[in-house]
């Protein structure tokens, strides 16, 4: 009866080690030390072997706008099957539902070795590379994704922006994506999170690819991007290192002092895709520069990148998960270790202006919704809040031929931004309405414009906000000036900071109040 005992315990104690091992961490959180990625528990390096896993919104319900994959167990725990047959440690998933739950896929994920890269930004809330904003809105929404992923170890990344600027005439949209980032990486450093790297992803023109790598490379630790990434489809169908062009590309980027990666790769011109690339990729000729990619994409759908087809709770794989199946069975990389590396490569200049290149290396202000709920309290003009946002336009037109908009406006050239730029269009249109209301000899008349404007009904100013307007004209500020010059987003006004109307509104309400505090001491 005791040996049955015995027997017994030992069984138990058998099975809860097994399920402990098969439920235990696989993925421990990666590093940065110089330009490579190294596991951080003992040191080895690691390369990313990655998949796009995402599904278009066609077939949402509801007014959903995400198709989150990390938030849906039944998708992720069928399809992570065929992601280990593709020796797959990376996902790459370009939006997040922050309202849902996690846990269920990202825990399979970390059990089964495999990493997430997640973009920050949601269809309809992204910068927009034709009038760029770093606004409150945007801030909220990339520290929500933050608070969501946080938590977990294989989490290797987040991309602040994804071909924000893609070619010469947009380069002014950078500094904005760069200013996400710096204040992405200062959040999770507020919240003691680990040390999650941010970084950003960009298309291959030919223009501006090395400037836009150099340009998130450099400048401060706080500030500068943690990896980049390039979407690379240059070989396509039979072709070589050299004749591909990933030669080129190679050389151009041997200096970059932070991780390089293919954030998108896999050229469908020819199909099926015979993934041929995927040795020279991890081979000898690259792997001192590159730490792999992310091949595009898993799902089949009308753009034939997909790598399986998807009917239901059936997964059928094509010619191309068989090649790559092949070739990421074949690949051998170097493997280093962190104790004995030494990078390189460790600084980077910002580029200098040229006709391809114009971002200022001054960035936009970090969002403050303080300094905007503080201001607008003190409007005595706003604008009706049964106002479109679709109808803000005309108004800003009018307003800003009118008067100086150099307070609410933002200029990724100069590296001048208005003391407002980062709130939303509301505060900034009422802003403009209380200014064009006192311009105007304070007549109701100057705050109708076809009863898109009213008076409010009492105008205060919190004590409160005493400090946080003190701190507004530096804060905004900090983004300094470049060499270059281009219009301001707000009606061809560019700012100028000695006589901004924003700072004048500021000192008003300051001595308003240091004058108030006098009297109740007198």
């Amino acid at each position: 009866m005791q040996q049955i005992f015995l027997l017994t315990l030992v069984t138990l104690f058998l099975k809860v080690s097994m399920a402990q091992s098969s439920s235990g961490n696989q993925a421990p959180a990666i590093e940065i030390v110089g330009n490579k990625f190294f596991y951080s528990n003992n040191g080895s390096q690691f390369y990313i072997q990655g998949i796009a896993y995402q599904a278009d919104t066609a077939n949402l319900t509801g007014g959903q706008t995400i198709n989150d994959p990390l938030a849906d167990f039944e998708t992720c725990s069928r399809d992570v099957p065929y992601l280990r047959e593709l020796n797959t440690n990376t996902l790459r998933v370009y939006a997040v539902n922050t309202s849902l739950d996690h846990s269920r896929c990202m825990d399979l994920l970390q059990r089964n070795g495999i990493y997430v890269i997640a973009d920050l930004s949601e269809p309809g809330l992204s910068i927009n590379r034709d009038d760029p904003e770093w606004t409150l809105k945007l801030y909220e929404r990339y520290t929500s994704v933050v608070d969501v992923l946080a938590g977990y170890s294989n989490v290797l990344g987040f991309f602040a922006g994804n071909e924000v600027t893609n070619n010469a005439s947009n380069t002014d949209a950078s500094p904005f994506v760069k200013a996400a980032l710096r204040d992405t990486k200062a959040y999770i450093k507020e919240k003691g999170y680990r040390k999650i790297p941010v970084g950003y992803s960009s298309n291959d023109d030919e223009q501006t690819r090395i400037a836009i790598a150099n340009y998130f490379a450099c400048g401060d630790e706080d500030e500068k991007a943690d990896f980049f990434g390039i979407n690379m489809y240059e070989w396509c169908g039979t072709s070589s290192f050299r004749t591909s062009g990933y030669s080129d590309r190679t050389q151009e980027f041997s200096n970059l002092s932070i991780p390089l990666f293919f954030s998108e790769y896999g050229c469908n011109e020819i199909r099926p895709r015979r993934f041929t690339e995927v040795r020279t990729l991890y081979g000898s000729d690259m792997t001192d520069v590159w730490s792999g990619g992310i091949v595009y994409m898993y799902f089949e759908e009308a753009n034939e990148y997909g790598l399986v087809e998807v009917d239901g709770d059936s997964v059928i794989t094509n010619d191309d998960f068989d090649n790559l199946k092949s070739m990421m069975a074949s690949i051998s990389p170097t493997i280093r270790n962190s104790a004995s590396y030494t990078p390189t490569s460790t600084s980077l200049s910002c580029p200098a202006t040229n006709q391809y290149w114009s971002a200022a290396t001054g960035l936009p202000p970090k969002p403050n919704n303080a300094i905007c709920d503080c201001i607008q309290s003190s409007f005595a003009c706003v604008v009706n809040s049964n106002v479109d946002k679709a109808d803000f336009a005309p108004l800003f037109d009018y307003l800003c031929a009118n008067i100086d908009c150099s307070g609410i406006a933002a200029n990724g050239t100069t590296g001048e931004y208005g003391d407002l730029s980062f709130c939303e269009s509301e505060v900034k249109l009422s802003y403009l309405l209380n200014e064009y209301y006192k311009q105007n000899g304070r007549s109701s008349s100057a705050c109708d414009f076809s009863n898109s404007a009213s008076l409010a009904s009492a105008t205060s100013t919190p004590s409160s906000c005493s400090g946080v307007l003190a701190s507004a004209t530096s804060e905004s500020r900090r983004g300094g000036s470049a060499s270059g010059s281009s219009s301001s987003r707000a009606a061809g006004v560019n700012l100028a900071p000695s006589s901004s109307p924003i700072v004048t509104l500021f000192t008003t309400v300051i001595a308003f109040l240091i004058t108030g505090l006098n009297m109740l001491l007198l």
